[in-house]
């Protein structure tokens, strides 16, 4: 989105804000604690979005300034503005993220902590070791962001690797940034077993599922077969004796859960049903978006695990995001956490999506 129709989509707001101010001082909303906080934080986010309106066009007009002065004679000038442009153009972007951030609506699931499920696809060990490498860099990424992670469930591989893994994050902003990852990550590079250094391509699937209340998903006890095994570590070497590790199945729906990660088997099964609360309320949310027939390349969480979203290849040093048709050459730093450039280039494209679609219906 450029910023002429982001400036269009602002033109008003401090007619906004001036009507929501007169609605705040109406006696019957003063009266009304939860009309208030909602008028309130409304508010608050139309006059950020107002100081951002300033800020942006005078970034905007600076821009367009140092373009002039490129197509001047002055040589020192232009140099100067050479300098300044890339700055600016930063900026520029940084600004119309904050900005397209604001004006799209809040998800029901921002702030809630996540679940997230990653397994081995095709490629043998190879797939196992890339879900352990994923793993990895979501690890990483959660320490630079200061996030809270917790493994819940593994299934290690006797030679190295997961053939699957689940752990939980917690942080206020978590879902918002991590939404986009659900989908198939590809991986190209030489495998360490590889004696003729052919590149083997293996996949890996990744689910992020919000955690949700009791209140919003009702799971009959009838609906439930529960199992009981004994917890296990790579190779099959018992963690401990007793079968405290659980395994639940939700009958209406097939969808099944499982942890291992607690020594009571009373805790695993805790654990299990949040996760299988979790994959429950993600499959209604699926059916309903399927329903509604909506279509975006960036279908937040869909959970679908036919989509190829990403490639890593490894001998290039590349990272492409196919939803986007993002490109990067920082695959080493990106597998060490850096992940921060591409998950706001799918914020903002998200964004973009969601405002085309309201302006259309305008």
């Amino acid at each position: 989105m450029n910023y002429k129709a982001i400036l269009e989509i602002l033109s008003g707001i401090e007619i906004k804000i001036g009507q929501l101010e007169q609605r705040m001082g109406d006696p019957k909303v003063l009266s009304d604690y939860q009309a208030l906080s909602e008028l309130s934080r409304e508010h608050k986010r139309l006059s950020e979005l107002s100081e951002l309106k300033r800020e942006y066009s005078n970034l905007i007009q600076q821009i367009a300034d140092d373009e002039e002065v490129l197509l001047s004679e002055d040589e020192e000038l232009v140099e100067l503005a050479r300098e300044e442009l890339p700055i600016l153009q930063n900026y520029e972007e940084k600004t119309r993220s904050k900005i397209l951030g604001l004006l799209t609506p809040p998800d029901p699931n921002d702030g809630q902590p996540v679940i997230v499920e990653i397994r081995a696809g095709t490629g043998g060990r190879e797939a196992a070791l890339f879900v352990s490498d994923l793993f990895r860099m979501y690890s990483k990424y959660c320490e630079h962001e200061g996030w809270d992670l917790e493994v819940i469930d593994t299934n290690e591989t006797d030679l190295g690797g997961y053939k699957e893994i689940v752990f939980e994050i917690r942080s206020l902003n978590v879902y918002r940034k991590m939404r986009f990852e659900s989908g198939i990550h590809r991986v190209q590079r030489i495998p360490v077993t590889e004696s003729s250094g052919r590149i083997h391509t293996s996949a890996a699937s990744v689910a992020i599922l919000p955690e949700v209340s009791d209140e919003r998903i009702v799971i009959k006890d009838e609906e439930l077969r529960v199992d009981t095994f004994r917890a296990s570590g790579p190779g099959g070497q018992h963690v401990n004796k007793t079968d405290s590790a659980v395994r639940i199945t939700h009958l209406p729906t097939g969808i099944v859960a499982s942890s291992q990660a607690e020594r009571s088997q009373h805790m695993n099964r805790a654990l299990a049903l949040r996760i299988l609360t979790a994959k429950i309320a993600e499959n209604e949310r699926v059916k309903a978006e399927t329903k509604r027939g909506a279509k975006r390349k960036l279908q937040v969480g869909s959970g679908d695990r036919s989509e190829k979203i990403r490639t890593y290849n490894f001998p290039q040093n590349r990272l492409t995001d196919h939803r986007i048709g993002y490109t990067s050459y920082n695959l080493q730093g990106i597998m060490e956490g850096d992940l921060g450039e591409l998950f706001d280039k799918l914020q903002v494209a998200w964004v973009e999506e969601i405002l085309s679609e309201f302006i259309s219906k305008l």
